[in-house]
């Protein structure tokens, strides 16, 4: 006999692709802290993409923060990176379209993981 019930729609996965700016900003803050001897910290915005793992909107909206963060610590190494450069006459538009850009794609990065 035959079920007039239809079988349960499973949920769509995630895809994959979404994750790729969280990752790419990830290693780059990871690697700014690392650069100026913060262990710590780089090992926590490294672990913070593995995070999501759990599926939990505490830990999504955690990420997030961090990733805003991320932004925020950009744009404060920009304006100090300036101020140095602009002490010694050297130009900071290069600089601050740089910084300024990364800045912008790490605050965008979390755009995707919002549900």
């Amino acid at each position: 006999m035959t079920s007039v019930i239809p079988p349960p729609v499973k949920p769509p996965h995630d895809p994959p692709v979404r994750f790729i700016p969280l990752a790419l900003s990830s290693l780059l803050i990871a690697a700014h802290f690392l650069r100026s001897g913060e262990l710590f910290v780089a090992i926590l915005c490294l672990a913070a993409p593995l995070l999501l793992l759990l599926r939990k909107p505490a830990i999504t909206i955690a990420v997030q923060v961090m990733l805003v963060s991320a932004a925020a610590e950009w744009l404060r190494t920009a304006f100090a990176i300036a101020q140095e450069r602009a002490a010694g006459g050297a130009p900071v538009a290069r600089m601050f379209a740089i910084l300024g850009s990364v800045a912008l794609f790490t605050l965008l990065s979390a755009a995707p993981l919002k549900r």
